[in-house]
């Protein structure tokens, strides 16, 4: 399931538990799926204050392999 999210840098979040599969859509237009993301970090991500900064600094820059859709 996707949901929207109210940020500056993200419109949608998806998660799917079974494959530890997290979906991102982004405001630029770009949407791209991470695997293999820890239930933990998800968790993490859901609840920072800033989705861009945990995003970048736990997701992006953490060596997670990626693909956009």
């Amino acid at each position: 399931d996707w949901t929207p999210y109210n940020s500056t840098c993200l419109d949608l979040i998806g998660w799917d538990s079974i494959p530890l599969t997290l979906g991102i859509s982004f405001d630029f237009g770009g949407t791209y799926l991470y695997f293999a993301i820890p239930q933990a970090i998800y968790d993490a991500f859901i609840i920072a204050p800033s989705k861009g900064t945990y995003f970048n600094s736990n997701i992006r820059n953490a060596g997670y392999s990626y693909a956009k859709i």
